[in-house]
Parts: C-alpha cells; sequence; structure tokens
C-alpha cells in the first residue's frame, strides 16, 4: 500500500478560496442566490445579493424605458413598483427569508433603492437620447 495521504488544507487556505468565490464549505453566493429557499448565514451576503439584484433590474429597466420610448412620472413610477415589487417577491417567497431578521420588510424593501434609481436614470437618458433625440 502506498503512504499517500490526502493532504488537508490548512484554514486558512479555505477562507482564501471562499473570499474567492470557491466552495469551501458553502456553495457560491449567486449559486445561493439563485437556488430556492437557501439558507443564509451572512445577513451581508444577502443584503448584497438584494443591491446588486436592484443594479441589474435598473439597467434592464432603463435600456427598456428608453428603447421603447417611455417618459415622464409614468415611467419612474411603473420602475418603481417594479424594482420594489420584484424584489419583494423575491425575499418573501423564493428565498422564504425571515423578514425580522433584517429589519422587517422595509428595510428590505428600499436596501439599495436609491442606487438603483439613480442607475437607472442615467441609463433610461443615455438611450433614450441615443434612439429618439433628433
Amino acid at each position: 500500500m502506498s503512504g499517500a495521504r490526502r493532504r488537508e488544507e490548512p484554514p486558512h487556505a479555505q477562507q482564501h478560496a471562499v473570499a474567492n468565490g470557491g466552495a469551501g464549505g458553502r456553495g457560491s453566493v449567486w449559486g445561493k442566490a439563485l437556488r430556492s429557499d437557501s439558507a443564509w448565514h451572512d445577513k451581508d451576503e444577502f443584503l448584497d445579493v438584494i443591491y446588486w439584484f436592484r443594479q441589474i433590474i435598473a439597467v434592464i429597466l432603463g435600456i427598456i424605458w428608453g428603447v421603447v420610448p417611455l417618459k415622464g412620472f409614468v415611467g419612474i413610477a411603473v420602475f418603481c413598483l417594479i424594482n420594489a415589487g420584484v424584489l419583494y417577491l423575491y425575499f418573501s417567497s423564493f428565498q422564504q427569508i425571515d423578514e425580522e431578521e433584517y429589519g422587517g420588510t422595509w428595510e428590505l424593501t428600499k436596501e439599495g433603492f436609491m442606487t438603483s434609481f439613480a442607475l437607472f436614470l442615467v441609463v433610461w437618458i443615455i438611450f433614450y437620447t441615443a434612439i429618439h433625440y433628433d
């Protein structure tokens, strides 16, 4: 028999793998984000997912609103409803988290909202101006 044994990595190497998105005992953040009813041990990880989902939604809706061309208060109101509604459905129905652990429904609903709103406006204005401005 060979005396070869599996070499165990030191704990700092496992932490480094997790920090770089590796699977050091846990799944990746985006893997957990896209799976229903994932366990979120780190609250900041889940809040980061909410934040970045909002940014993705803002870019997508900004492009759509700029191409359509949607104008005025209706565009802003529909963006706010879609942005808040999609994220509310995500964390309450898809992930089924306890909102009280994160400060309540309102805290999760407003997490990253203003930055996504600003990003939405910039993308909307750029696409609208590029396509429809005479």
